[in-house]
């Protein structure tokens, strides 16, 4: 098969949908690989590098397009990359439907096959090719939410750890995930008083057991979630439902019970959010006001960190990468019934219900595109 990875250009993404190590890997495995010129010099890894590893280096994503059998890449395709998109082509990357009726209709009409990131299952129901991500976006979500609160950025001027004869900051967090729980890790760590909500039982049991008493947790009912949000002076958003638009479980009436200069970190912002006012942001500008909250909202919060991610994501999207190059698709979604649950988009039809039902389209089971 002939892979291909073009550089990303959604806004301030650095990161790079292959390593040099996976492009090697496909190589050994007697596929061919383009890489746009520069696409890993932002998470570090020059031309040079691919080179090395046995892939070829194109000039632009045209070209890359033009020959690639199987599309690698980080970030859902903008529209000048859906364009370039063509039937019969296999792409390979978060897509985020649910939220982003332009780019399920651009996928639906270019006729091209889509699996998502987001959406491949492993044999303990858990999201193997979100969860780097989700590590990286909770451990970061304290350190923005702690800029965010400085008074300079909009922020109450509250320190996250307080000093003596001072309190610390009230963080709560929604959703006792994988995000969830390495945020409130980190934010306890920084020395926050910290409270995790979540609706599981044997979640916060394992958290609390797992955790020794470092941060508190709660169940998230609606009352308890709205005293709780009033208290914080900061609350992370990291509620999922896999390859579904998040639920809005913050409404823009409450904003005016919390605390002036409050920070709101977003981490669901892929997936539509999770306060109904939230709405996403970039790098360059990623903070803004609503009613005197200051909402954190940006769409790739682990690009910041580009090298850390990049290295994470490959680790956890090669095995699978191969599987569709070494097999194809067809016979690589047959044999693993989890890469399966990542087909969004073939030939025209989708095929995740979730998406379907967020944004009002039929859907085609997976196991009946399968055979089309």
């Amino acid at each position: 098969m002939h892979i291909g990875c073009p550089t990303e250009i959604k806004a301030q993404e650095y990161r790079v949908g292959l390593t040099p190590n996976a492009a090697r890997e496909a190589v050994t495995h007697g596929h061919t690989v383009s890489v746009q010129a520069g696409a890993g010099k932002g998470a570090g890894f020059d031309d040079a590098d691919y080179v090395t590893a046995g892939a070829h280096i194109l000039d632009t994503a045209e070209e890359v397009f033009a020959v690639a059998d199987m599309i690698v890449k980080v970030k859902e395709p903008q529209a000048v990359e859906r364009k370039m998109l063509r039937e019969g082509q296999l792409l390979f990357t978060y897509l985020h439907l649910a939220p982003d009726p332009e780019q399920t209709h651009d996928l639906l009409a270019s006729g091209c096959t889509a699996i998502a990131y987001e959406t491949v299952t492993d044999t303990n129901g858990g999201l193997p090719l979100l969860a780097p991500m989700s590590e990286v976006a909770g451990r970061l979500a304290p350190q923005v939410g702690a800029w965010t609160l400085q008074k300079a950025n909009g922020g109450r001027g509250v320190l996250m750890g307080g000093v003596p004869g001072v309190g610390p900051a009230k963080v709560v967090v929604i959703g006792g995930g994988v995000v969830g729980t390495h945020a409130a890790r980190v934010a306890a760590g920084m020395g926050a008083d910290v409270t995790v909500l979540d609706r599981s039982l044997p979640r916060m049991r394992y958290l609390d057991d797992a955790f020794s008493g470092l941060f508190k947790t709660s169940y998230a009912s609606a009352g308890n979630t709205a005293e709780l949000v009033a208290e914080a002076d900061m609350v992370v958003g990291a509620v999922l439902i896999p390859g579904a638009a998040a639920p809005k479980l913050v409404t823009r009436d409450q904003l005016s019970t919390m605390k002036p200069g409050a920070a709101i970190v977003d981490v669901a912002i892929d997936q539509g959010g999770c306060f109904e006012t939230s709405r996403a942001t970039t790098h360059d500008d990623p903070i803004y006001d609503v009613d005197g909250i200051m909402h954190y909202c940006v769409a790739n919060m682990p690009g910041a960190v580009a090298r850390t991610s990049t290295i994470a994501l490959g680790n956890a999207t090669m095995p699978f990468m191969l599987a569709l190059a070494d097999k194809g698709w067809r016979q690589a979604c047959e044999d693993d019934p989890h890469l399966l649950a990542g087909l969004n988009v073939h030939a025209g039809t989708l095929t995740y219900y979730a998406v379907g039902k967020a944004l009002g389209i039929d859907v085609v089971a997976p196991n009946l595109a399968l055979k089309q």
